[in-house]
């Protein structure tokens, strides 16, 4: 099975054409450098996204934005989402600080990307 992805490692957006077998990469063309190929496998074979968010602080109009420390599988985004979704945060928040530690048992933590006082 062949399929075309595109590469989002760059702003070159190379198109790539991906051959599958048994769930496996067996070859990559249209890659412009190495990275290209790489990106292939990991997104054929097991797809990971880092997710943003911004999360409401109690007894504050400004949110605190935060994001996961590392990629997490795409299957678990909406479930990550969710569990954001029901955090109950006050502030001070800083920058780097944990506010939810290993999301959805994928073993990353979502930190603060600013500091909100």
């Amino acid at each position: 099975m062949e399929k075309q992805i595109t590469c989002i490692n760059c702003p070159v957006g190379c198109r790539l054409a991906v051959t599958l077998e048994n769930g496996q990469v067996t070859a990559v063309s249209g890659h412009g450098c190495k990275r290209g190929e790489t990106y292939a496998h990991q997104e054929c074979v097991a797809p990971t996204r880092m997710v943003t968010a911004a999360i409401p602080l109690v007894n504050r109009k400004t949110p605190v934005s935060v994001k996961t420390k590392a990629p997490i599988p795409k299957e678990k985004i909406f479930d990550c989402m969710d569990a954001l979704s029901k955090l109950s945060l006050e502030a001070p928040v800083h920058l780097g600080d944990v506010v939810l530690a290993d999301v959805c048992g994928t073993g990353v933590d979502v930190i603060a990307t600013k500091s909100v006082e």
